[in-house]
């Protein structure tokens, strides 16, 4: 597997077990940076996981918000939560990573869908991270 595909799914994993935990996302990072430094068995957290679960963490009203905003019938709470985060780490990627391409970002989130839930979630994902792409002009235009 790619590098950058390992460092999204260990980005949806802190984002899943903060969302679990119920606590900050930065706090789940700094644990799994912890025990990568004190146990040789733990894979190191790169420098793009820590990226994208910090660009998340600095953008996460907006991005629930627009994921409540678009997400046609479906409360936040209510999502299954292997959905909730990987739409919150692609929605980050997708809307505000300058250097992933639009149609990768997609691409990996369904990967993530496909692995970690349920049938339907693939195309939810893909479905809603495609209008995102859509309207991602005036999504960046409207926080300036």
């Amino acid at each position: 597997m790619a590098a950058r595909s390992n460092a999204r799914k260990r980005a949806f994993q802190i984002l899943f077990e903060a969302d679990q935990r119920g606590v900050p996302v930065r706090e789940v990072l700094a644990d799994w940076i912890r025990h990568s430094r004190s146990d040789d068995r733990q894979p190191p957290v790169s420098d793009f996981t820590m990226d994208l679960v910090e660009g998340y963490a600095d953008k996460v009203n907006r991005i629930d918000d627009l994921i409540v905003t678009y997400a046609v019938d479906w409360e936040l709470d209510r999502m299954p939560v292997a959905d909730r985060n990987i739409l919150r780490l692609g929605a980050y990627e997708l809307i505000w990573v300058d250097d992933t391409p639009d149609a990768v970002a997609i691409d990996e989130a369904v990967q993530l869908a496909k692995e970690f839930s349920t049938d339907e979630s693939p195309s939810f994902v893909n479905g809603l991270l495609a209008r995102f792409k859509e309207l991602k002009p005036n999504l960046r235009r409207s926080e300036s």
